[in-house]
């Protein structure tokens, strides 16, 4: 008996569960140094967060009789990529139903894992900012009492570049420390999860595209503004750890430079031109509903073709 199967016949070591893996400990840093910043109201967020991800995954399966597919590892990224987008502030239904969104809406009733067409953890980030504005938004903790520092920047005032690069401010859990997420950017480079070519692309055209629309508003576009646009609110965590999300990136080469420019054009106008100062969830969601035309256009041409017969040659 033959075993036929559609091409490219590619053999690998590499398993879902080990991408998993790999992209759990990248995570661990950031969602770490959010626990030591915020508290244990932080872990909690986690934890439920995480829970929440791989019941929701664990019970759609049961009841529709399914295999079970959470020891894949991924509906626990889901659930880490989550709670790293939200505040530890917010009540414990909220990471809850954010994870049953994430699951059972973004990912399983669309066939699951490889088949969902945005990022799970990023849809239900937007579901709860929609559902619940004003928790998402809540920053407000013992330590921090004012707004973002990429807020700050928005209204034209200063901030601490090094306290906001080590992680000393408000946000969401696991955004705030940039020597966090370089940790995880640089683990996930050496176990090649990923590559460079996205991240790279999408933060230097995200700052060039705030740069030029922000001078063309007649803002103020200073060192500290540039910098602080990289290594505050959402942007490097999306860069490296959503924006990468193998089921809904390109794998043509183009594209993911393509994909890269998109969303450093569409983080730039939400966060320049729109009311929040944020905007790096809702440019990776759009730029995700584009990657199917974008590999249309790049995918490499045929090494090649055999002409019909009766055609001239």
């Amino acid at each position: 008996m033959y075993n036929v199967s559609v091409s490219p016949h590619i053999r690998s070591k590499t398993s879902t569960q080990k991408l998993m893996l790999d992209v759990a400990i990248a995570l661990v840093p950031t969602l770490a140094f959010g626990v030591y910043n915020f508290g244990l109201n932080a872990l909690f967020v986690i934890v439920l967060s995480i829970a929440s991800c791989i019941a929701s995954e664990a019970l759609f399966e049961l009841l529709l009789k399914k295999e079970i597919t959470v020891f894949d590892g991924s509906a626990l990224v889901t659930g880490m990529i989550l709670a790293l987008n939200l505040p530890s502030t917010v009540s414990w239904y909220i990471p809850v139903l954010g994870g049953v969104f994430a699951i059972v809406v973004a990912k399983m009733l669309f066939g699951g894992l490889g088949q969902n067409f945005m990022n799970p953890a990023l849809a239900g980030r937007c579901f709860l900012v929609i559902s619940f504005g004003e928790a998402m938004t809540n920053f407000k903790t013992d330590l921090y009492s004012g707004a973002t520092p990429l807020a700050q920047l928005k209204a034209g005032e200063s901030i601490d570049l090094l306290s906001a690069f080590i992680g000393k401010q408000a946000g969401c859990i696991g955004e705030v420390s940039a020597v966090a997420i370089l940790i995880g950017f640089v683990y996930l480079l050496a176990r090649k999860v990923i590559t460079a070519r996205i991240p790279c692309t999408y933060v230097v055209s995200a700052i060039v595209f705030i740069t030029l629309i922000t001078f063309a508003k007649g803002g103020n576009v200073t060192p500290e503004f540039v910098v602080g646009n990289i290594i505050t609110g959402g942007l490097l965590s999306g860069a490296v750890f959503m924006a990468t999300d193998y089921v809904t990136s390109p794998i043509t080469i183009k594209g993911q430079y393509i994909y890269g420019i998109v969303l450093g054009i569409l983080t730039a106008l939400f966060r320049v031109l729109g009311k929040a100062a944020e905007g790096v969830s809702y440019a990776i969601i759009f730029s995700n509903l584009l990657v199917p035309m974008i590999e249309k256009f790049t995918l490499p041409k045929a090494f090649g073709n055999e002409k019909a017969k009766g055609e001239s040659k």
